[in-house]
């Protein structure tokens, strides 16, 4: 009891699955430890517009969950902050020592201003507004040299507040990374359930095994004649609502393990069409319940589903291990060693064009994976990939995660 007590209460800081889970309770808790420690850090360092660490905490902390997309805003806000000081002195250096009319250096900061906002839209987005804020802090009223100090007091208390943000992060790591292969994992699996069910009318197909042609039991999964398999659209729901999900981690993820945008929103894409071929398949499949097929090309289809199904499950699995595993080739099957498929009826050679198709998306994902891999396993934390080896050296099998 005791001990069940204490893992419930440490899961968080130390199963990543566990956070995942409690994201969202976790969000909210560090938040308030991050506004909290603001306050102590304004309190020792007791500098003037302290109000300014607070806010920046909530800044970045307030709608950002994962660690690549707070790292990526706070390194923003600071270099932001530091080209803004850098402008700011610049301006009052020239106000000083050359600026003998006071429109000579409202039109110096409009130049700048604008200089600013068009690198804001081009490249520097939020940095470079955060350049343009923080030098209209220091510089606003010339004419006051108290203004300038109290820009520079807030840029400090910014930079203070970035720092107490990324360091309550620390605490408790929620990393983009183990999210994107969870998801990625979770719908594999999702998927491979699927394409059995694709198959299920070709493993209960009627005729003994002497028979020259088989006829094959509908799939219940259609939009017409056939009725619907509710447990199938609740599955295939359930799919695409993981494929949106991941989405929102693709820039984190790139941030957090260096592996290319492009290149995940590859995978992205290459996942969304899996989901649909393995959509068009079910949608396929009661259509083929009275049209024959012979013995050798049944026996095709039938190593054609065992392989797919079984190239989907270890993708899944090894997306899910802490152990540096490879990812295997799909398949070594192919349809033109089989001429037969040309003589079939149209929607048999529809079919196998679809199966084709499928396992050629599950080879390109197969290999992005794999090319990637030693980028994204890194980047999902030495520490997990510890502990989760052990426990399955101590289970005998691997974690189970299902989102």
């Amino acid at each position: 009891m005791k001990s069940t007590f204490y893992q419930r209460v440490t899961a968080p800081f130390i199963e990543p699955y566990i956070r995942y889970q409690r994201a969202d309770v976790l969000h909210a808790c560090r938040l308030g430890v991050a506004v909290i420690l603001a306050l102590l850090v304004n309190k020792v360092t007791n500098l003037p517009h302290g109000e300014w660490t607070t806010i920046t905490v909530f800044i970045i902390l307030g709608l950002l969950q994962y660690q690549g997309a707070i790292y990526t805003k706070a390194k923003e806000r600071v270099l932001g902050t530091l080209l803004g000081i850098g402008t700011a002195l610049g301006v009052l250096w020239f106000n000083q020592n050359a600026g003998a009319w006071l429109w000579i250096d409202y039109a110096l900061i409009g130049i700048l201003s604008g200089i600013i906002g068009y690198l804001a839209v081009r490249k520097l987005g939020y940095t470079g507004l955060l350049t343009g804020i923080t030098m209209l802090m220091i510089v606003s009223d010339l004419g006051n040299s108290s203004i300038g100090q109290d820009g520079i007091y807030r840029a400090l208390n910014i930079l203070l507040g970035t720092g107490v943000a990324v360091a309550v992060t620390l605490i408790l790591p929620l990393k983009s990374t183990l999210m994107w292969r969870f998801l990625l994992s979770s719908n594999l699996d999702a998927c491979s359930s699927l394409y059995a069910s694709v198959g299920h009318h070709i493993d209960t197909a009627d005729g003994a095994a002497g028979n020259t042609t088989h006829k094959s039991n509908p799939v219940a999964f259609s939009a017409g004649e056939v009725p619907v398999d509710r447990a199938l659209v609740t599955t295939l729901q359930q799919i695409n609502k993981r494929l949106l999900a991941v989405r929102p981690h693709i820039a984190a993820t790139a941030s957090e393990s260096g592996v290319e945008k492009e290149t995940l929103e590859t995978i992205q894409r290459t996942h969304r069409n899996i989901i649909g071929t393995i959509d068009l398949l079910l949608s396929a499949a009661p259509r083929l319940a009275n049209i024959e097929i012979d013995d050798e090309n049944h026996v095709l289809l039938v190593h054609y589903q065992h392989e797919l199904t079984q190239a989907m499950q270890h993708m899944a699995a090894v997306l899910r291990s802490p152990s540096d595993e490879v990812f295997r080739p799909i398949t070594r099957i192919a349809v033109s060693e089989y001429p037969s498929v040309q003589r079939l009826a149209f929607e048999w050679q529809g079919y196998f064009w679809l199966t084709q198709t499928l396992q050629t998306q599950l080879q390109q994902l197969s290999d992005l994976l794999q090319k990637t891999k030693p980028q994204w396993f890194a980047a999902s934390g030495l520490r997990y990939q510890r502990r989760e080896q052990k426990r399955i050296e101590v289970q005998g099998h691997e974690t189970d995660l299902h989102l």
